[in-house]
């Protein structure tokens, strides 16, 4: 992938606007009353947004000009589903759109592409995986998986590693009752999670409002940086239990933090 180009698509990037916080919240007001010339602003003051995300696909053989524009498609769904009353940096939640785009452009441009069979084994292992864990409230082995589906674990793994990389964050793993469950909800972020919408309002309020088991999960998920699974094995319930509660446990903090 091309380095140092100053010129992507026609757009000069070293001349991108640079939105100031109180300039984004004014634009979005107006975008949600359905003004177009605010959301093209609104598209142009976060391109360096976009830019910052295809330099981590710099190995990439991909043409940059190609990548930025799929970015670009990324960052505008981000902005046509983003809900400002959530109180998340819109930054938080455009990046992994803008990643997820981009990684299923790769994906399905690849030349080497991933058989249906590879696919199919690789998600059948998954859904395994995820049936046990409710059952048994534990993680299987992989032999237990193996069993449990019928193919060697080296058929398992072979079609675990082909379907690894790249992998949308929004690729859903499992399903139940109609909660689904997405790879993001695996993701723990250390590094930032500082940065994220619940370390900027009033929680320990908030969290009053919580019943002890929502409020050990919300504890474990955003203020000790434990994925879903991880708060599973600990609390000793489902992962699908997990994400209904906290789902539920964060409707009820907006609800109180709105009213």
């Amino acid at each position: 992938m091309a380095q140092g180009k100053v010129e992507i698509c026609g757009v000069n990037t070293a001349k991108l606007p640079l939105l100031k916080p109180a300039e984004k919240e004014a634009l979005f007001s107006r975008i949600e009353e359905g003004d177009l010339d605010a959301r093209k602003q609104y598209i142009e003051g976060n391109l360096r947004l976009v830019l910052s995300v295809i330099k981590r696909f710099s190995s990439s053989n991909e043409n940059v000009d190609d990548l930025f524009q799929i970015g670009c498609i990324g960052l505008i769904k981000a902005i046509d589903n983003f809900d400002s009353t959530l109180n998340v940096k819109f930054s938080t939640y455009a990046v992994p759109m803008i990643i997820g785009e981009i990684r299923r452009f790769l994906r399905d441009n690849n030349a080497i592409r991933v058989s249906r069979s590879l696919k199919d084994t690789a998600y059948k292992a998954i859904y395994a995986k995820e049936g046990m864990i409710k059952r048994n409230l534990r993680e299987p082995t992989l032999n237990e998986i193996a069993e449990e589906i019928g193919i060697s674990k080296e058929d398992i793994v072979y079609a675990l590693d082909a379907i690894q990389n790249p992998m949308s964050l929004y690729e859903p793993i499992y399903t139940d009752g109609g909660d689904t469950l997405y790879v993001m909800d695996q993701i723990s972020d250390k590094k930032n999670k500082e940065e994220t919408w619940v370390e900027h309002i009033s929680l320990s309020e908030a969290m009053k409002h919580l019943g002890e088991r929502e409020n050990e999960i919300i504890d474990l998920r955003f203020f000790k940086g434990k994925t879903q699974m991880e708060v599973a094995e600990i609390v000793g319930i489902s992962q699908a239990q997990v994400s209904r509660l906290e789902k539920n446990a964060l409707r009820v903090m907006k609800n109180y933090l709105t009213a």
